[in-house]
């Protein structure tokens, strides 16, 4: 069995920045466990893996993605991969497309060199329990807020403390959570950083399912529907986001980078 696979920058315009995800079109799912096998040995972030849906279904692709270590339930910056690739190199002739994924729907919109994409919101609520080491697993940063969501989200005094934070990832792992930092930015509305050692990520470059959560978090301290964001991560990136009741738009752009091709026998 040979499959196509294609490395994509995502929530960039600049080769080697970005998130890159590993982009693998299906006609029939794999089982999981090949799939994890793959993922674990591309050692991406993500790999995600699509196959056509069924012609009655309301969508035209269904998507999952895994990380080296575990199958999760919504990527951002490896669904706008996945976009790219399919209307970019696929040639998908129209100008929106819908993935159904463990997340529901996801709609995604070509719009020039910006894909838009139409995600759930996940508003955070106060988090009155914290992980006793939380302070420590953060390098001794000081902590504003705290909720959370999918994952813990911590609110840092400002875009410097976000930036300089030193993480100390095995006791992030032994809090369980993902973990985001946040503030208010200097040039943008808010900056973050994600770190998932939980799930085989240390710190993750750019993380759409954050923005998830961070989005409706910000829209409502900032009392503004459309905001920028910039995730600190050494190789960065770039979020276009909006609030839209209980959806959340994303938007950027992605570099081409490789194709290559799978072989298992």
């Amino acid at each position: 069995m040979n499959l196509a696979i294609y490395q994509i920058d995502a929530f960039t315009d600049t080769l080697f920045s970005g998130n890159p995800a590993a982009v693998i079109p299906l006609d029939h799912w794999l089982d999981a466990t090949l799939m994890q096998q793959i993922a674990f040995e591309n050692n991406l972030s993500e790999t995600v893996f699509f196959v056509p849906a069924a012609q009655d279904s309301g969508s035209d692709f269904e998507i999952r993605w895994f990380t080296p270590e575990v199958e999760i339930n919504l990527c951002g910056h490896a669904t706008l991969a996945a976009s790219y690739v399919i209307f970019q190199i696929l040639g998908l002739n129209k100008d929106s497309l819908v993935f159904q994924s463990q997340s529901g729907p996801l709609k995604v919109r070509k719009n020039g060199d910006l894909f838009e994409m139409d995600f759930p919101s996940w508003k955070p609520s106060e988090c009155n329990n914290p992980p006793v080491n939380l302070r420590s697993a953060l390098g001794g940063a000081e902590i504003i807020s705290l909720s959370k969501s999918r994952d813990l989200l911590v609110e840092l005094p400002n875009e410097k403390e976000v930036r300089e934070c030193m993480p100390d990832f095995s006791q992030i792992l032994q809090t369980g959570y993902k973990i985001i930092v946040t503030a208010r930015g200097d040039q943008v509305d808010f900056v973050s950083r994600f770190f998932a050692p939980t799930a085989g990520i240390n710190e993750d470059p750019v993380t759409g399912s954050a923005h998830s959560q961070l989005i409706p978090f910000w829209s409502e301290k900032l009392q503004k529907e459309k905001m920028t964001a910039l995730q600190l991560s050494r190789r960065g990136g770039k979020i276009f986001c909006a609030q839209r009741g209980d959806r959340v738009m994303m938007s950027g752009t992605c570099v081409f980078y490789m194709k290559g091709e799978i072989e298992i026998k």
